[in-house]
This record gives C-alpha cells, sequence and structure tokens, in this order.
C-alpha cells in the first residue's frame, strides 16, 4: 500500500499513540495534545486545525455538560437512593438490582456517567453491606447501567459529541437529541435484562465484605516503636525525624505517658519513652531493628475497640476518575497534611501494595486504605460532594449529603429545558448548554468556583486533540485509503457486512483505548466507508457511536469500568465473562437493527 509522506506521517501518530494509550505511561489528554502538536509540527495540518478543536460547539458542549451534572450532584438527591433500596435488596435481589440499574440508567441520558458512577460507589457498597452480599455484585452492574443510559441521547456521553462533532466537520452532518433514542432504548432494556437474568450469576459472590484489615492484608505493616533514652530520634521534630525523612514512616499515634496524640503534628518533639505507632513496610522494619535504643514490635493494633479509643477511623478511599490525585504518588498527595489521613495500603487493580507505599502511583479507581481522624470525617464527606471530588469514600460512609430540594428541582429543570429547546426548536445543543449553566449560576445552584472545578479539563483536552486527529487522517486521504481497502475486502458480501466490520473494529479497539479517542480514530473511516460505498454515512456512524460506548470485556476501555474495578474487588476476567457475551449481544443487535432504523 503506497502512502504519501503525510499520510505515513498520520500513520505513525496513530501508531505510537495508541502504544501509549494502551500502556497507560503517559494520560490520554497529554497524549491527545501530542497528537496536535505533532501533526501541526509536520505541517499535516495548519495551526489553525489543531487548536479548532478547542472551540468546537462539541467540545464546548461536553464541559457545559459536566457542569450541569454537577448541579444535580450538588443537591444529595442520589444520595438519598441507598435507604431507599436497602429494603428491597434484603426481599428480593434479582428485583432490587431490576430497580436500581433503571434508576441509574434513565439518569445517565442527561447526566455525564463519570459522576454518576462516583456518587454510587458508596451508594452500592451500602447497598451491598445492608443485603449481606459482595459488593462485585452490583459494581459492574452500575458501571454497565451508565454505559448502558448513555447510548440514548446526544448527551449521554462525550462519545456521542465527538462523534456527532467530527461528523458535521467532515460534511456528514451531526446528530440530533434522540436520533440515538430508538436503537439506545434497546440496548438499555436489552443490557439490564442481560444483567437481572443473566450478568449477576456470572459475578463474584460471597457474602459482605471482609474486615478492612483482613483486606488489605494489614498484618505485620503497623508496628510499635518505643524511643528509649539515647535514641538518636530524641529530642528531635517529627518532620525533622529520620523515622520520617529517611524511612519514610508514617506515625499514626504517639502514647506519652497517659497521653495519646493521635496523627500528632510534624512539630511535635519526641521524647524518650514514646510508643510511636507507624506504618512501614517490611524492609523498614528490618532497619529500625538495627537501630540502637529502639524496641520494636510487629503487632498489630487496628481492634474497633482501639480504633474507637484513639478517637480514628479506617476508610477506603476510592480514586475517582477526574482526581487530583489521579497520577501522581502518595508521596506527592502527602494525605496526612492535605486530608488528615494516615495511608496504610492501596489496593491497584487485583494487588494490594504495602511496600514503597509512598512510591504508589495512583490511578483511577485505585483504593487506598487509610486512618483518619473521626472528626474530620465530616469534612472528607463534604470534599466528597464537590464536582471535583478527589475520592469517593467507601467504607465508614455514614450521613448522606443533606437532599436540597429546591436546587435539585431547579438543576432538572434546566436540564429537560436545556434537551427540550436544543430537540425541539433549531436551536444549537451548544447555546442551550451555555444558557442552562448560567442558569445554574444565576440561581446559585454552583457558585463560579464550583463551576471550573465540575468541568472535568481531562476530557476537553482529550476532546480537543482527538478532533485533530480527524482533522489529519482526513486531510492526508488517509480514511479514504483504509476506507477503501475495508471497501474492497467486505463489498463483496455487501454493505451489512461493512457495517459489521466497521462495528467490530470499533467493539475491539475501545477495549483497548479510550473510548473517545477511539471515536476520534474510527469516525473518520466509517465517514469514508460510507463514501466509497455510494450509501448514508448514518448507520455507519450510528454503528460508531453504539460500538464505541460497548466497553464490557476489560475494565481499561471505558473510565467508569476502572472506577468500579478496584471498589469491586474485580479480577480482569470477571469483565471478560460477564462482557463478553453481552458485547455479542449489542454486536448482533446493532448489526440487524442499524440498517433497519437508519437505512443505508
Amino acid at each position: 500500500m503506497s502512502l504519501t509522506p503525510d499520510q505515513w506521517i498520520v500513520a505513525g501518530t496513530v501508531a505510537v499513540s495508541l502504544a501509549l494509550f494502551i500502556s497507560e505511561k503517559l494520560s490520554i489528554d497529554l497524549v491527545a495534545l501530542m497528537i496536535a502538536g505533532a501533526l501541526v509540527a509536520t505541517g499535516v495540518i495548519t495551526p489553525d486545525e489543531g487548536l479548532s478543536g478547542f472551540s468546537d460547539p462539541a467540545t464546548i458542549t461536553v464541559a457545559f455538560m459536566f457542569v450541569l451534572s454537577a448541579a444535580i450532584m450538588k443537591s444529595g438527591a442520589l444520595s438519598t437512593v441507598g435507604p431507599r433500596l436497602s429494603e428491597q435488596f434484603r426481599r428480593n435481589k434479582a428485583m432490587g438490582l431490576l430497580i436500581f440499574m433503571l434508576l441509574v440508567g434513565c439518569i445517565s441520558p442527561f447526566v455525564n456517567n463519570t459522576p454518576i458512577v462516583a456518587v454510587f460507589i458508596p451508594v452500592a457498597v451500602q447497598l451491598a453491606r445492608s443485603a449481606n452480599m459482595h459488593p462485585g455484585q452490583l459494581l459492574i452492574p452500575l458501571s454497565f447501567a451508565t454505559i448502558f443510559g448513555g447510548t440514548v441521547t446526544l448527551i449521554g456521553t462525550s462519545t456521542n459529541i465527538v462523534v456527532s462533532g467530527l461528523s458535521a466537520k467532515l460534511g456528514a452532518g451531526g446528530i440530533s437529541m434522540f436520533q440515538l433514542a430508538p436503537l439506545g432504548l434497546v440496548f438499555l432494556v436489552v443490557g439490564i435484562a442481560y444483567m437481572v437474568l443473566v450478568g449477576r450469576k456470572l459475578l463474584p459472590g460471597g457474602r459482605g465484605q471482609e474486615d478492612l484489615r483482613e483486606k488489605f492484608g494489614m498484618g505485620g505493616y503497623l508496628t510499635e516503636v518505643e524511643l528509649l533514652p539515647g535514641a538518636r530520634f530524641v529530642g528531635k521534630r517529627i518532620m525533622d525525624s529520620a523515622l520520617v525523612r529517611e524511612l519514610e514512616m508514617d506515625i499514626i499515634e504517639i502514647v506519652r505517658d497517659d497521653q495519646r496524640f493521635v496523627l500528632p503534628p510534624g512539630d511535635m518533639v519526641l521524647e524518650a519513652g514514646d510508643l510511636l505507632k507507624v506504618r512501614c513496610d517490611v524492609e523498614r522494619i528490618r532497619a529500625l531493628k538495627d537501630r540502637a535504643n529502639i524496641s520494636v514490635k510487629t503487632t498489630m493494633h487496628l481492634a474497633g475497640d482501639d480504633l474507637r479509643t484513639r478517637g480514628t477511623k479506617l476508610v477506603e478511599l476510592v480514586i475517582t476518575g477526574n482526581s487530583p490525585l489521579n497520577g501522581i504518588t502518595l508521596r506527592e498527595a502527602d494525605l496526612i497534611r492535605t486530608y488528615r489521613a494516615v495511608p496504610l495500603a492501596v489496593r491497584h487493580r487485583e494487588d494490594v501494595v504495602h511496600d514503597r507505599l509512598h512510591d504508589t502511583v495512583l490511578r483511577s479507581g485505585d483504593v487506598i486504605l487509610a486512618e483518619v481522624k473521626s472528626h474530620y470525617l465530616g469534612t472528607l464527606k463534604e470534599m466528597e460532594r464537590s464536582p471535583d471530588a478527589p475520592f469517593a469514600i467507601l467504607a465508614e460512609q455514614e450521613g448522606m449529603a443533606e437532599f436540597d430540594k429546591r436546587r435539585f428541582s431547579i438543576a432538572v429543570a434546566v436540564i429537560l429545558g436545556v434537551v427540550l429547546v436544543s430537540s425541539l426548536t433549531a436551536v444549537p445543543v451548544v447555546l442551550a448548554t451555555l444558557v442552562g449553566v448560567i442558569l445554574i449560576v444565576i440561581t446559585g445552584c454552583l457558585s463560579m468556583k464550583e463551576f471550573y472545578e465540575a468541568i472535568e479539563w481531562k476530557v476537553v483536552f482529550l476532546m480537543a486533540g482527538a478532533f485533530s486527529l480527524g482533522a489529519g487522517m482526513h486531510k492526508s486521504g488517509l480514511d479514504a485509503l483504509i476506507a477503501g481497502k475495508a471497501v474492497l475486502v467486505l463489498s463483496p458480501f455487501g454493505p451489512l457486512a461493512v457495517l459489521a466490520g466497521v462495528y467490530f473494529l470499533t467493539m475491539m479497539l475501545t477495549e483497548m483505548v479510550s473510548n473517545t479517542a477511539t471515536a476520534a480514530l474510527i469516525t473518520p473511516i466509517a465517514i469514508g466507508v460510507a463514501n466509497e460505498l455510494g450509501v448514508s454515512a448514518t448507520p455507519f456512524i450510528m454503528a460508531v457511536c453504539f460500538a464505541a460506548s460497548a466497553s464490557f470485556m476489560t475494565p481499561i476501555g471505558y473510565q467508569t469500568n476502572a472506577m468500579v474495578y478496584t471498589a469491586g474487588q474485580y479480577k480482569y476476567i470477571d469483565f471478560m465473562r460477564v462482557g463478553l457475551p453481552l458485547s455479542l449481544i449489542f454486536f448482533v443487535l446493532a448489526v440487524l437493527l442499524i440498517p433497519v432504523v437508519y437505512p443505508f
């Protein structure tokens, strides 16, 4: 296949970006900006074309939808769901799951799915505890329900808006608000039915959650250190002590005579006779034992009564998709100073990390086991309700957000107004959302500070870079070249076979790469395929929308899957076991129904 220099550059950029997306060595938004920079620097696209994604109506619409979603979350309405559903789960787990997924699935067409999952993770965990279920029986259904619901409307997921924006730029026309609804509703109903009847039986079983200490294997990682007279640490402030500076130990408590100092401040001076309770890994425990005038006892002191005496609680903190902690180490996060929380362990995917804890890079979905002062939990829960929440609290989730009926009513009215105006009039959806977010701020549902914090800037930058990739593929002619080859292979079997090929390629790629990046990569090819066949581009565009969202087989293809992965104590194979049949069902439905609903 003979390529022009520009096509070689775009093809190379695609190959490198795919490798970076899959490896997760760099954040996806940075990779997207690198794509734009590379294509502009090599002259494939102009600087204006490289930056046009930032001003594209699709990008702005997604940013504003985050603000509208935050207004709903801030009202506390969704946090009231748990107590109402607990009794239903205790009576009939299948019916409880049906109601739970229907509720989430009916919200997600109008509210961004990432904050929905962030809010509902602790709700789902509490429901599981109350019904004596494994939390894994609810968290994959939670993620999947938001994906199902997101396929119903244009604004249900950023993927749909990306495809619509690229389609409009490439001359195939955008997607209207409810154009996806006929097939999206089928996916929603079939997906929920599958999970209730079949999928839930394939999820991890077992009873309620084990004790947090056992769950994180904390025995031996919390240690008592007694400072004897003459110890080199005596007379030094904690922050200046080698315990912290050299051995990187977190001091949870100091017992001095009859006094207890829980999570002591860094300027507290250590004295002879102090009994320190510290968190450290095995190698540092060995190093301590070699020090003079120190007595080390590797005993566990995290019993419930002991925690109550110290006025602390163990909590699980799951890193959210747009968390400022995502991508930085625990040392950089500095949980002790920032959140008054001592990190004890981190559950990353299927592994529990104890050693070299401060060097652990946090990722979306990771769960931190931490000890927090009881009186400070209220502050953490307030942070949890903010639009840019750094984490969701799984354990000790007491006192959900108070329901603000006025704020909720205004937010719902604004979102309904945006949907109705953009679907029943000629007003563009970007203008409708602009008016909506202005009303949200004017009515006091969100402050301007909360407005800026609500926007998930990673997605905005990812979209802007993705549009550059689409422009590069189209301008270089690579999309038409790939489309021509695909049509040459599949066209003898008819347009339906080509459609099936586009859907299948998108479905498989989205399991390895961000769904938004997949949509940006495949949309120009799909439109090129339609042009080569001389048929309507609409069915191919719809295939990309549905397939890019249909990420069920891996925890990395869709952000909500990553968020529930660790919180639900899943293994990688759990997603494959539940998601593979579902992906095949959706594939068959799409191939059979897309040509009927959206004719060639």
